[in-house]
């Protein structure tokens, strides 16, 4: 799957309270609206694009093109985020059907994302979001397990028809009299929320939006791009092809910790748009427990397990060993109810001024196929970032991180030996770690709107020492409304 769903801001929001309600518009300068309205039109256009992933919501906001009343019951707001990536021609002693392209390409991807939500009653809240997702990535997205676009929607035959990306109902239940302040986002629309409560979501939701979460490595709209540096590449999460899923999740929030779990749906196959119904054979368990000793630390403890009809990587290698095939074929040797576990850690602190520093580490069992995300069996990645306030930029940021994902001895054999997953083939494997090194400045031009730059470098892109390294540029313009 790709994963458009990172950053998200306000085109407009409606201010309603107990007996009546007005739209109230931002005044804003005509080049404004003009500027808008040209780039909206641009998203318009029907284009194909060629992976899949999903877009996550705001971390936090620097300011909208347009104003909005803070204390409204519906919440109307969006965001564009155009990335471009280019590469020149690097070292192949051979390719396959799912190779990243040794011959120079660019590309480009579009996603908007229309957030919209309503307060029921002072605990109730509905969202309902609408997106688009077009374009296309390098290589269609092929031959990287961390891939360099995480905008990029992976399936070549899907369009930019806007779809629907979340529907979430939310129940928070207070534990506590005592209230704080919180800043009210396209996920939560409360400007107060209880210190201790529970919180309940249903719906279409995107598991990325609420596990895994950290400040600094988690938002490609306004930090970095890559697959495995925004998420733990380890965490297969279910999703369908976009990156979302259908499921409950129940958050336990306390002043120093906070406990979530999720049950949601998996997949019918590999990277698939259609979800599972049936859970009592295919679902997806999901447990994370966070901690916050300081306001400047925080840490995060991953578990899940899913459940699908998944190939196993040494069954389709005894087959092929056997004579019954010509390649290891993992589709082959699906079979329903086999389960797939992994855990992770995620780490992030705050230094007293200008400087945070985060980290993750993930691992799952590499023997059933990667179903979901991306083929990674284990990942280390550390990386930091600071604002522009030295040279009088305060609100630009500059980051740089670096990961290092690996396979389980299985999944490398069944690469070697000529399989394909539904990210990775090369026709064969020289086995080394794919290693990966990016870093970005993003500037803030005027409320809303920011500009980026980056550059990532890939050794072994798929984990073959016989490509690459191949080193990739980035261009993105990012638009809060």
């Amino acid at each position: 799957m790709g994963h458009v769903a990172r950053k998200g801001v306000s085109l407009y929001t409606i201010h309603l309270d107990d007996t009546w309600f007005a739209v109230r518009w931002a005044h804003h300068r005509s080049w404004q609206v003009t500027a808008t309205c040209a780039v909206l039109s641009l998203l318009a256009v029907n284009t194909p694009h060629a992976c899949a992933q999903s877009t996550s919501v705001p971390l936090q906001q620097s300011g909208t093109l347009l104003e909005h009343p803070s204390n409204g019951r519906l919440w109307l707001s969006g965001q564009i985020n155009l990335i471009w990536q280019f590469h020149g021609g690097f070292p192949s002693l051979y390719a396959g059907i799912n190779s990243f392209r040794a011959e120079p390409e660019h590309a480009l991807s579009r996603v908007w994302t229309v957030y919209t939500g309503a307060r029921v009653t002072r605990h109730v809240q509905v969202l309902l979001d609408v997106e688009s997702a077009g374009g296309h990535g390098l290589s269609d997205a092929l031959g990287l397990a961390g891939f360099t676009n995480l905008d990029v929607v992976r399936n070549p035959s899907l369009g930019s028809t806007p779809y629907i990306a979340r529907a979430i109902a939310v129940w928070t239940i207070p534990l506590s009299a005592d209230e704080s302040d919180v800043t009210p986002s396209p996920l939560s629309l409360q400007s107060r929320v209880p210190v201790n409560r529970i919180d309940v979501r249903a719906g279409k939701l995107s598991l990325a939006d609420f596990f895994d979460t950290n400040a600094v490595l988690s938002d490609s709209h306004m930090q970095f791009t890559n697959w495995t540096i925004d998420n733990d590449g380890a965490y297969d999460y279910a999703a369908d092809t976009r990156g979302y899923t259908v499921g409950v999740m129940v958050e336990f929030v306390r002043s120093g910790w906070t406990a979530r779990g999720a049950e949601a749906l998996m997949p019918t196959v590999a990277n698939g748009l259609h979800l599972d119904g049936n859970v009592s054979r295919a679902h997806a368990d999901n447990v994370e427990f966070e901690v916050r000793p300081t306001s400047r630390f925080t840490m995060r403890f991953l578990g899940y397990a899913n459940h699908a009809n998944m190939g196993s990587y040494d069954e389709a290698i005894n087959q092929f060993r056997s004579g019954i095939v010509a390649q290891p074929d993992i589709v082959a040797v699906r079979r329903q109810g086999r389960a797939k576990t992994g855990a992770g850690v995620n780490l992030e602190y705050s230094a007293p001024r200008l400087v945070r520093f985060a980290a993750r580490v993930g691992w799952n069992e590499g023997h059933h196929e990667s179903f979901a995300y991306t083929e990674v069996n284990n990942t280390v990645q550390g990386g930091g970032d600071m604002t522009g306030e030295l040279w009088r930029r305060r609100r630009d940021r500059l980051g740089v991180a670096t990961v290092t994902n690996g396979l389980s001895s299985a999944h490398s054999k069944y690469l070697r030996l000529g399989g394909v997953g539904f990210l990775l083939g090369d026709g064969s494997l020289t086995y080394g770690r794919e290693n990966i090194v990016e870093a970005y400045y993003t500037a803030y031009l005027t409320r809303g709107i920011s500009v980026a730059m980056g550059f990532q470098h890939v050794t072994n892109p798929g984990y073959n020492e016989s490509r690459g390294p191949v080193s990739v540029g980035t261009v993105r313009i990012h638009i809060d409304l």
